[in-house]
C-alpha cells in the first residue's frame, strides 16, 4: 500500500508499475489523502491497473485523532500489508505510522531529505529521528538521501532506492518525436526551465545567466519558462530591466503531456536551484536526450549527472558558470549531440522499474548489495 498526499503522473507510474511486475505476489493500493494537490495543478482520475482510494474530501477533520481514524478506516489489514507512507513529518502520518506498527504491519517511509537541502540544527534532527522510530525502513533517491536516513537512525540495510522515479515510455509516448540527437535539428532547439516560480527554484540568477549568454551569442536561442507561482510577475520585471524579453517566453503551468513535448523540442534543461530534494524534470529531460545543466544542490546530481559527460553542475550561485556551459552547448553541436547520447543512456536509472525494485527488497526484506548502494 503506497501513501501520499495527492497522486500525480509520477506516482501513478510508480504504482502502476508495482501492479504490473509484483502482482504475482501482492495486491497493490493506492491511497490518497486529497483529490487535489496544494502545490500542483495536476489531476488524475482512477487506475485500471490498481484500487487507489481518497480519504478527505472537502471537509478535514481538525482533531488528529479523527484525522487518523480516517485514514485507518481506508487501510487494508496491518498484519497482510507492507505500508509504504510519505509526508512523515506530519503528526497524522507519525500516529498512523505507530498504528500500523504496533498492529504487526511493516512500515517503510518513502523520502528524499538531505542534509544539505537547509541549515540543520541539532534539536531539530533529534526531533526528527523521534519521527523515524515506527518505520522499518526507507525508499529514497541518491546517495545524499540515503545517508540522512542513515544518520536519522535507520540501518544500512533498510534503506533501499530509488523512490523519485519516472516512466519513460510514458514521456517517450507524450513527447511524440524520437529522443535527442534524433527528432528535431540542432540549430531549431530552444533552452527550458521546467520549475515553480518560486525562491527556491533560482529563476533570477537563470536569467542574470540568460543575460550573459545573449550578449555573447550571435543568435540567441530563446529561453523557455515553464511553470507558474508567486515570482511570475518580479521574473517578467527582472526580464524587462536585463533587456531579454524578446527571448524569453513565460508558457505558464503546463500538463504533463505538454512538457513532455516541450522537452521533445529542447536543447538542454536548466535547473539552477538552491534548494532541491531531487528533481524529477530531469529524468523527464534525460528520457528526451538531454543534457541538463543544473545546481549541486539537486539530488539528481547524485545518480543521473555526470558533469562534463551527460551534462553540467554548477555553483547556484554563479550566473557566469551557467552561461558559458549554456553557450558551449548552443555553439557546440558535436559536443551536444555526445551528451545527448550519454544523457538518453543514463535515464534508466530513473525509470520506475528502478521504483519497483526497491519497493520488492523492502517488502521482501533483502539487504542493499552495498552500503553505499
Amino acid at each position: 500500500m503506497f501513501l501520499w498526499d495527492n497522486f500525480g503522473p509520477s506516482h501513478m507510474d510508480r504504482v502502476e508499475a508495482v501492479r504490473r511486475h509484483l502482482s504475482h505476489r501482492f495486491k497493490v493500493i493506492g491511497i490518497e489523502l486529497f483529490p487535489k494537490s496544494t502545490t500542483y495543478a495536476w489531476s488524475t482520475g482512477l487506475s485500471e491497473a490498481f484500487e487507489k482510494r481518497t480519504v478527505f474530501g472537502d471537509a478535514v477533520p481538525r482533531l488528529l485523532i479523527y484525522r487518523v481514524a480516517r485514514i485507518l478506516a481506508h487501510m487494508p489489514p496491518p498484519r497482510e500489508t507492507c505500508f509504504f507512507l510519505c509526508h512523515y513529518e506530519k503528526p497524522a502520518i507519525f500516529f498512523l505510522a505507530l498504528v500500523l506498527r504496533a498492529r504487526g504491519g511493516r512500515v517503510i517511509t518513502m523520502n528524499n531529505s538531505k542534509f544539505d537541502d537547509k541549515p540543520r540544527y541539532v534539536w531539530q534532527e533529534v526531533g526528527k529521528s523521534f519521527f523515524v522510530l515506527p518505520y522499518q525502513g526507507a525508499l529514497s533517491t541518491g546517495l545524499r538521501s540515503k545517508r540522512y536516513w542513515r544518520f536519522l537512525g535507520l540501518k544500512a540495510r533498510t534503506v533501499h532506492g530509488e523512490c523519485n522515479t519516472v516512466s519513460l515510455d510514458r514521456i517517450r509516448r507524450q513527447a511524440d518525436v524520437p529522443p535527442a540527437p534524433d527528432g528535431p535539428a540542432f540549430r531549431d532547439r530552444h533552452f527550458t526551465a521546467i520549475a515553480r516560480l518560486v525562491p527556491k527554484k533560482n529563476l533570477s540568477v537563470l536569467l542574470s545567466a540568460y543575460a550573459l549568454y545573449q550578449q555573447t551569442a550571435d543568435t540567441p536561442r530563446p529561453l523557455q519558462l515553464c511553470g507558474s507561482g508567486p515570482e511570475e510577475a518580479p521574473l517578467r520585471q527582472q526580464a524587462e530591466d536585463l533587456g531579454i524579453t524578446a527571448n524569453i517566453v513565460f508558457r505558464g503551468w503546463l500538463h504533463d503531456e505538454a512538457i513532455s513535448r516541450t522537452l521533445g523540442q529542447t536543447l538542454v534543461l536548466l535547473l539552477p536551484s538552491v534548494q532541491e530534494q531531487f528533481g524529477n524534470v530531469v529524468i523527464e529531460a534525460q528520457a528526451m536526450g538531454l543534457p541538463v545543466i543544473l545546481s549541486n544542490n539537486c539530488g539528481a546530481c547524485d545518480l543521473l549527472v555526470r558533469s562534463g559527460v551527460n551534462g553540467f553542475v554548477i555553483e547556484p550561485d554563479n550566473p557566469r558558470g551557467l552561461e558559458y556551459f549554456m553557450r558551449l552547448l548552443s555553439e557546440d553541436e558535436e559536443l551536444w549531440q555526445r551528451m545527448s547520447e550519454e544523457a538518453a543512456a543514463s535515464a534508466p536509472r530513473g525509470d520506475v522499474q528502478r521504483f519497483v525494485e526497491g519497493v520488492e527488497a523492502l517488502s521482501l526484506g533483502i539487504t542493499p548489495r552495498s552500503k553505499l548502494d
